[in-house]
């Protein structure tokens, strides 16, 4: 962390914030913010204009000032260290700590006494308004972590938690950062939004009729022109907010004019019984302003639900480029299904503005989501290419493989090319076996070959008997130790197989093992040219 010596509130700490994406703007860039809008923070960024502050914000940053510089003594003593004010910067990203100690180890941030918060720090549960601006802190300054206080600046009125990073929240920091930046790259500031109030069609004279037995006294022409010409200017083509606005009013003035026409038609019912020309006028209106009222209202949610699905469908495609995009550079693997839930964003958002700007922070989540999907792809990639450059061929499940946690790809590859490597040399060893097994079975049959065409005569031990040694006589006092005479020991060859295949194995000298040159002559002046013999070759002698 680079350190700044700047006071926060100063003309030089707003300077250093407008090049820096900060802590507190971290909510707003993951639309948790319960203040700014993503959209809103990618305008202020892109045109680097800040709304002005007004008294009574700048009466609550006071007062936010004032109880934390009263808070900052108590948690002082709680954790027997000070605390001091710090601006750091690591790369692009900046965070303003209320207070940090001398090592820079723990953290300290205060909030303003709010009933809410209270509850979420009791619960050590806070919402992500709260904990981006922490994992921010956190990442830049590398502390442990964050004493989060929640006061009036009195220690009756003062809850604390600690907390420290979770586990992949750094991460889904830095990768929307990464993304708010791209979007700020080709943000277009939209035309300053006004307030739309729905307006209604004008004012019909009011409707009076007075009866006898005849019509008296009435404005029906008028009224019922001035009507006619009203709702047939009912706009139907719907665009904007102020457009829907207007269907919208016109919707209930429609209505209202349904109800004073038949509130009319009571009046005069009471005055007489029927007059044809009356009630036909008024049944006209009637009709003429319930039909439009009918159409406009279907009109008003037809275009509502064409809007939200042409949002809807440009940010599907969206995802989808980007998706394909990332695709392009992964190589023969793909990424997974990216979840996105842009119907469930537009949900309760009652102006297009609203509409498109939970959209637009939905599929910034997704692609953030996307990127580190395929991070974690390039990082298995690069394992697969390390760890097993030879043994490919034993991957060929590669698209399922790359999702996986990396520690447990690598654990993977290695059992799976040491199960390889232990299978290939139990089948070296089989063939070996295999090969020795053949050649002392073909010295067998030669040998068995050489003894059907000479049988060797073995000869048989002669066995010489020991001496019987006398027995002593009662009259010899003690008896003197006899020695036997020598005994020759002569080998006897029981199984000639055998003793070839120990010859073979290197388990008995070949000198044991004589040619029978007379057998061995007799075969080739019988076999000529023609005869083979395993280890025998033909030489020329003279005759």
């Amino acid at each position: 962390m680079k350190i700044h010596n700047v006071a926060q509130g100063s003309a030089e700490w707003h300077a250093l914030r407008a090049q820096h994406f900060t802590a507190s703007e971290a909510p707003a860039m993951k639309g948790a913010s319960k203040y700014q809008t993503r959209t809103d923070l990618l305008t202020l960024k892109k045109t680097g204009i800040t709304p002005d502050v007004t008294p009574s914000q700048q009466y609550i940053f006071d007062k936010g000032h004032a109880t934390e510089a009263s808070a900052r003594p108590l948690v002082e003593a709680m954790i027997g260290e000070e605390l001091y004010p710090v601006v750091g910067t690591l790369g692009n990203l900046l965070a303003s700590m209320d207070g940090a100690t001398m090592l820079g180890e723990t953290l300290f941030e205060h909030k303003l006494w709010n009933e809410s918060l209270v509850a979420q720090v009791k619960a050590e549960n806070l919402a992500p308004h709260y904990y981006w601006q922490l994992e921010q802190q956190l990442l830049v300054s590398g502390a442990e972590r964050v004493i989060f206080v929640c006061s009036d600046g009195t220690a009756e009125n003062f809850v604390s938690m600690e907390y420290r990073p979770v586990a992949g929240r750094a991460e889904q920091l830095i990768e929307g950062w990464k993304q708010f930046e791209a979007d700020l790259g080709v943000h277009v500031v939209a035309d300053a939004p006004s307030i739309v109030v729905g307006k209604a069609p004008d004012e019909l004279p009011a409707l009076r009729i007075e009866l006898t037995g005849m019509v008296t006294a009435s404005n029906l022409k008028l009224f019922e022109q001035s009507a006619l010409a009203v709702i047939d200017s009912v706009k139907t083509t719907l665009q904007t907010d102020q457009d829907f606005a207007d269907a919208k009013k016109a919707v209930k003035w429609c209505g209202d004019v349904e109800e004073a026409v038949a509130a009319a038609k009571k009046q005069a019912l009471s005055q007489t019984a029927t007059i044809d020309e009356l009630f036909s006028s008024l049944d006209r209106v009637s009709a003429h302003a319930r039909e439009t009222r009918l159409k406009v209202d279907k009109l008003v949610k037809a275009q509502e639900l064409l809007v939200k699905t042409n949002i809807k469908q440009k940010a599907e495609q969206a995802l989808i480029d980007h998706i394909a995009a990332i695709n392009k550079t992964l190589g023969k693997v793909v990424l997974p299904n990216v979840a996105a839930d842009f119907a469930g964003a537009m949900k309760n958002k009652r102006t297009i503005a609203s509409l498109q700007d939970a959209v637009d922070t939905e599929l910034a989540r997704a692609k953030i989501d996307a990127s580190q999907a395929a991070d974690c792809i390039r990082l298995n990639l690069t394992s697969l290419a390390e760890l097993a450059t030879d043994h490919a061929f034993l991957f060929n499940d590669i698209q399922q493989l790359v999702t996986k946690a990396n520690d447990d790809l690598v654990t993977l590859i290695k059992f799976r090319i040491s199960e390889h490597e232990k299978a290939e040399e139990e089948k070296a060893e089989a063939t070996r076996k295999q090969i020795r097994e053949e050649e002392l079975q073909r010295i067998a049959d030669d040998e068995k070959a050489k003894l059907a065409v000479a049988p060797v005569v073995e000869t048989a031990p002669v066995v010489t008997p020991a001496p019987v040694r006398a027995a002593p006589t009662m009259h010899q006092a003690a008896s003197k130790p006899v020695t036997a005479p020598a005994v020759n020991m002569q080998a006897e060859v029981f199984d000639l197989e055998v003793l070839v295949k120990a010859v073979a194995c290197g388990q008995a000298p070949l000198s044991i093992l004589s040619v029978n040159w007379e057998a061995l002559d007799a075969l080739v002046a019988n076999q000529g040219s023609k005869f083979s013999m395993a280890g025998v070759r033909l030489v020329k002698v003279a005759a």
